[in-house]
């Protein structure tokens, strides 16, 4: 009896360990997800919006199916709009949200760089489309975070 009362008790410590690493793997890859995407924005606007717009400009004058006159908007956006959502990821905050609206604007990037025929950067995007996903499908293993820890939405 005593070596199964043992046995059980030793299951039941390997199995909340194991949950308890799968939620710091989890972490882990937020953080590091979120503060690639942080800074991402943070590096656009610490360099300038002319020195963003002048790389746009050129990135899609082959793109005719992008206005030209979109970019200047886009420039001054999708830096802030970046930084705003790795900052949330980095915290845990409002997550089921700020991982719809990343996965949503890397797609609208998607768009832009496949009308651009960059196929290069086309298919280094697709490994951002699939940690937004799994982030995403996994939230209920985000419990080092804001929205656990203030019971917030989120989960």
């Amino acid at each position: 009896m005593s070596q199964s009362v043992s046995t059980v008790s030793h299951l039941e410590t390997v199995s909340s360990r194991k949950a308890f690493d799968t939620v710091i793997a989890y972490t882990i890859l937020r953080l590091s997800f979120g503060a690639n995407i942080l800074l991402h924005g943070l590096s656009r606007i610490l360099n300038g919006r002319p020195a963003f717009l002048a790389y746009l400009t050129h990135y899609f004058e082959h793109a005719h199916l992008i206005s030209p006159g979109m970019l200047p908007v886009f420039g001054a956006v999708l830096p802030w709009v970046e930084t705003t959502l790795g900052l949330l990821l980095m915290l845990g905050l409002f997550s089921r949200f700020t991982l719809i609206v990343g996965a949503l604007v890397l797609t609208a990037l998607v768009i832009g760089t496949n009308l651009a025929q960059d196929w290069l950067v086309s298919g280094l995007q697709l490994p951002y489309c699939f940690i937004y996903y799994y982030l995403l499908i996994h939230l209920e293993q985000n419990g080092i975070s804001l929205d656990t820890w203030w019971g917030i939405g989120g989960r």
